[in-house]
Parts: C-alpha cells; structure tokens; sequence
C-alpha cells in the first residue's frame, strides 16, 4: 500500500478524526472511495489493499486533521498578511465585521438567516466573477443532501439553507479538474481547509476556485441527526424523504424556528419547534463527528468571507435572521460597498462578533484544551492544533465537556 495513504488510514481514519470531506478521494490516481459508514458519517475506503501506485500529492497534506498539513494560522499568513493589518485571536484577519440581512425580503425567508450567502453568491454570479457556485443541495440519490453545482439563481436558490447532514467533495472537485471554469466554494471551516491544502498542491484547483466562502460551524452531524428527527415525528429512517432543518418562525426568537420533515411514500409533511424535539441541543452534540471536538476554527479562518448566526441579543429577537459578516477579501469587500443600498449593515467589532459564537469558542478553545490534555495522559494519536493541552480549568467545566463527549459517543 501507498506509505502517505497507510498513514493516513492509521492515524486520522483509524483514530476516528477523519471529518469525511473527500479531499483524499479527490486526487489524480487515489485509491480512495468515500462511503457512508455504519455510523451515518462519510470516511474513505480503500479500493484494493495492493494500491502501491505513486500519488503526486501526499494526502496527508492536504487532510485538515493530519499533522504534515499546514495549520489555519499558516494558510491565513500566505492568503491575507500581505493585504490586511487587522487580526484577531478567534477570528483572524479581516476588512470589514458587520451584522447584516438582504432588504429582499425574499432571500431572508428562503435562508437561514439573513440571506447574504445566496445574495453573495448571486452576486459573484452577476458580476463573472465566477461560472457556478459549488454548494450543498438536494441530493436524487439515497442520501438526503450532497455538493452540487449551480450556474443559475434557480438552482442556488435549491441549495440554500443550512443541511445538518454529512456531505463530501470529491465528486464536485474531480470534475474542476476538467473544467475550465471558475467557481466559488461554500463550505463549513474544516471543508475550506481542505481545498485550501489541496489547491497549494494543484495549481488546476486554485485557478478554479478564487472565492471561498465559509459557514460558521458548531459541529458536523451524521445523518442519524436527520433520520433521529424524522423518527421523532413519526417518520421512520428510511420512509425520510426531505428536511427543512430552519423553518423560520414569525414573533419567535430567530433561534426558536422549526424543523419539517417530509414522508417518503406520501406527500404529508410534519413541522415541530426545535426546542420541542430531543436531540437538537446543539450543546449536547448529539450525532457528532468526533473530528469537530478536535477543531479550533470556528469563524473559517482561511475563508475570504465568512457568514453566520448573530446570535447577539440586539438581533436575535428578528425572527427573519441576521447574519454575522467577517470580509477577508478585497474584491468581496468592494461587492459590499458597491451594493449596500441592497442590504443592511451594522458595522461589528471583533468583541461582538466572538459574543456572537461564544459558547463555540468555549468548547472549542477551553473544551479542546482539556480533550487534549486527556489524549495526551493515554498516550494515543491525536491530530496537533493551536490550543495548547491543559487541565487547569475549574472541575464545572471539566464535567461538562466529559459528558458532552459521553453523548455524542452514546447518541
């Protein structure tokens, strides 16, 4: 077997920190496949244990979670040290921080929160700054969503939303390879890693890609968090057809919105507040890969604009959502103020905007720092980050993070 793929099936695969997004797979001669495994979570197979042949690329320079890989602070210095001075500790360089909506009111009632990802996105559009959006959407096969590509509003408008829902990428990215378009790419923090690894080894992937557009990520679920939510709601896992995961409320709270699913045979559909159902705590982390407890990048680091939630009480209370806006990129800076009639925008400070995912950067900063302290006392592999090991925290917070592990190992 190919050395660099043993190392990375004994180390990141083996030890349960592969985040299954198929950048291993995507590469010229990779005998990798990925698949859905027992526990709804994409990992890559192997597709002849006597795969010997060279890759031209080392995949394990190019998995977010392997050590030979560049980490976020190296790829954001080559991308973004030349052209901005400001950086922060959470969220790394960026122009500009805003809380924001489309006035549109059609791309916040079809988002999730303030519709700016698909204004985005249409935008690059409009402008030819790219040929087509690389995106998550509806899937036709047997699961529920996948990454697609989209050239027209009609189709982007398909894949908007967010899908709490295991995709991977080397179906999308194998077809760059022969396309001669430009794309932008909208992924969540470890995702865009990933491409960003793979296009510093495959000039093909960063001529094709100059815009990634990242999501600010809590964590990545199986797809038992679907089918769990289904079944909750009478619908049993594989009679699940589709799900609505942000079905906004009117007079709630923008973090008070509904969930709907829809019935295979029947075209009946069920629709349940969040806070109603059992396993959509997001701090619980029900149905969690293991890999997110082992990820520091919460705002997407290495993305030349970053959107969200503004969970922050001034907007929260707007039911139709609000995004948080971090811009890294000037040529996106300038689509900003080239077009601001068209949106509302609330210039941020780089405190807002860590208040605004405070308990992420909590369980991921403090949290991650005793998860590692503890790998380290048993002696096993575990993946290098920026968060140094620590178990100099008060027992409160000790408890919880051994039980938020507990259930999303349990769930």
């Amino acid at each position: 077997m190919n050395k660099d793929i043993k190392m990375l099936l004994e180390k990141v695969v083996k030890h349960d920190y592969c985040i299954g997004c198929g950048v291993c797979a995507s590469i010229e001669g990779s005998p990798l496949t990925m698949v859905l495994n027992e526990k709804g979570k994409y990992v890559p197979k192997l597709n002849s244990e006597d795969v010997c042949k060279r890759l031209d690329i080392n995949v394990n320079e190019i998995c977010p979670f392997a050590n030979e890989a560049k980490n976020e602070n190296e790829l954001a210095d080559e991308l973004f040290n030349q052209n901005i001075n400001e950086k922060d500790q959470y969220i790394g360089y960026y122009h500009s921080l805003y809380a924001g909506y489309v006035k549109d009111t059609n791309y916040r009632k079809n988002g999730s929160s303030g519709g700016i990802a698909t204004w985005l996105s249409k935008k690059l559009l409009d402008e030819k700054l790219v040929d087509g959006i690389i995106h998550v959407s509806e899937s036709n096969g047997p699961v529920l969503f996948e990454y697609k590509i989209s050239e027209d509003y009609d189709s982007l408008l398909k894949g908007s939303k967010s899908k709490y829902y295991p995709v991977e990428m080397s179906k999308v990215l194998k077809r760059l390879i022969l396309s001669k378009k430009r794309y932008a790419l909208i992924g969540v923090p470890c995702f865009i890693k990933a491409v960003r690894l793979l296009a510093n080894k495959d000039s093909r992937i960063k001529k094709s890609i100059p815009y990634f557009i990242g999501l600010v990520c809590g964590h990545l679920k199986s797809d038992f968090y679907a089918k769990s939510i289904g079944w909750e709601l009478g619908i049993e896992p594989l009679n699940l057809s589709k799900i609505d995961f942000r079905v906004k409320i009117s007079d709630r709270e923008a973090n008070n919105y509904g969930i709907e699913v829809t019935h295979k045979k029947n075209p009946r559909k069920k629709i349940s507040n969040n806070k109603d159902l059992f396993v959509t705590d997001w701090g619980q982390g029900m149905f969690k890969y293991n890999a997110c407890d082992f990820c520091d990048d919460v705002l997407a680091e290495t993305a030349d604009v970053t959107l969200g939630d503004a969970w922050l009480p001034k907007y929260k209370t707007d039911s139709q959502g609000t995004n948080i806006i971090i811009i890294r990129n000037a040529k996106i800076n300038s689509l900003f103020n080239n077009y601001k009639q068209e949106l509302f925008l609330d210039p941020l400070n780089s405190n807002q905007i860590f208040q605004s995912q405070v308990g992420g950067f909590r369980h991921r900063r403090m949290g991650l720092a005793y998860r590692l302290f503890k790998k380290d006392e048993e002696g096993v592999w575990r993946p290098d980050k920026r968060v140094r090991p620590s178990n100099k925290m008060h027992r409160k917070f000790k408890n919880i993070f051994d039980m938020r592990s507990k259930i999303t190992i349990e769930s």
